[in-house]
């Protein structure tokens, strides 16, 4: 992990002034990378997509904009490690530290704080919170990055877990497969897939994300039979145009990752720099529905404290008597007999 300027100075240029950047911005809001994901920064292109994500930016100290804590997790922890907004399924914080800490990321607030990862009393607490709750059948572990851990410790965890019978699927939410592929070895797909049914979800926002050593770890995964979905997030300047987007999501499907979400940045502390409008993210689903396979375009949300709400271009135009209007993905107008009762 690169986490000093020294290091990171052998993979990027940093003058003076960046240096002291980098030095305050961090006093509010770690940084750290991988030298893998550090390898794919373009060292001579300031707007980078990579650089972006990773490298920490004068205008995260922007005061004048969101909330350390958006979605009020903190406040939807019935028990510490555990987040809950639906009734059938919980979020189970396993660790707050990750390979690469995203300089857009939802939890920022995490790289401050010093709080356990999910061992000892603190992981039983978590079980028994499950036990008692039979309406919990589907478990997420997050972070942080639970591949953070070693084999181990998630292998505690998971077995836990899986020992209770009303438990029917677990999730695992990682960004290794993008920012530290070399974590996702054979031994580790073994391990989970001895859990099944195992999901894996990750997150690749831009098309030069998608490398040689990426595909190798999502391989790893499928061939122990753990299907493997992306939830990209909208960020300006790095993923906000429908040619990226188009890339990026045709590029998932060639390796045999499911586009899945498409996520509408918080208004969160420390990012306003990376948020674009909800408009913008229409116009960038209308732009992939019917130029790519159906399965390429992501369901578009925004996250709230009450649970993902789906955004969505309208194709209907209206109603004339017994037929409704509507238009194509070319905006071509088209009339659908569907009488009323």
């Amino acid at each position: 992990m690169i986490k000093d300027i020294p290091h990171l100075g052998n993979y990027i240029k940093i003058s003076e002034n960046e240096a002291n950047i980098y030095e305050r911005v961090g006093l509010k809001y770690p940084w750290q990378l991988t030298e893998y994901y550090a390898s794919l920064i373009d060292p001579d292109d300031m707007s980078c997509p990579i650089r972006l994500q990773s490298i920490p930016d004068i205008r995260e100290l922007e005061t004048t904009f969101g909330e350390d804590d958006p979605l009020t997790e903190d406040e939807n922890s019935p028990v510490p490690g555990v987040i809950r907004v639906y009734p059938d399924r919980i979020a189970v914080i396993v660790t707050n530290k990750c390979p690469v800490y995203c300089r857009h990321c939802l939890r920022k607030r995490f790289t401050r704080d010093r709080s356990d990862d999910l061992k000892g009393q603190r992981l039983e607490t978590v079980l028994s919170y499950i036990r008692k709750d039979r309406a919990i059948r589907d478990v997420l572990l997050t972070g942080g990055d639970p591949l953070m851990l070693s084999d181990n410790e998630l292998d505690g965890i998971i077995g836990g877990i899986r020992s209770i019978p009303h438990v029917e699927i677990i999730r695992v939410g990682t960004r290794a497969l993008c920012t530290w592929p070399e974590r996702v070895t054979d031994e580790f797909a073994k391990m989970l897939a001895s859990y099944h049914p195992v999901w894996v979800s990750t997150q690749f926002n831009h098309p030069r994300e998608i490398t040689q050593e990426a595909e190798n770890a999502v391989d790893r995964l499928l061939k122990q039979g753990i299907p493997v979905n992306n939830q990209s997030v909208l960020l300006r300047e790095i993923n906000d145009s429908v040619d990226t987007m188009l890339k990026l999501n045709r590029k998932l499907v060639s390796i045999r990752v499911r586009p899945y979400y498409l996520y509408q940045a918080q208004t969160l502390a420390g990012t306003k720099h990376f948020v674009t409008t909800v408009e913008k993210g229409l116009e960038i689903i209308k732009g992939l529905r019917g130029w790519t396979t159906g399965f390429a375009v992501p369901q578009y949300v925004l996250d709230t404290p009450c649970g993902k709400i789906p955004l969505n271009p309208n194709y209907l135009t209206g109603r004339d008597g017994d037929f409704v209007e509507m238009l194509n993905y070319r905006g071509e107008h088209w009339r659908e007999y569907n009488p009323l009762p």
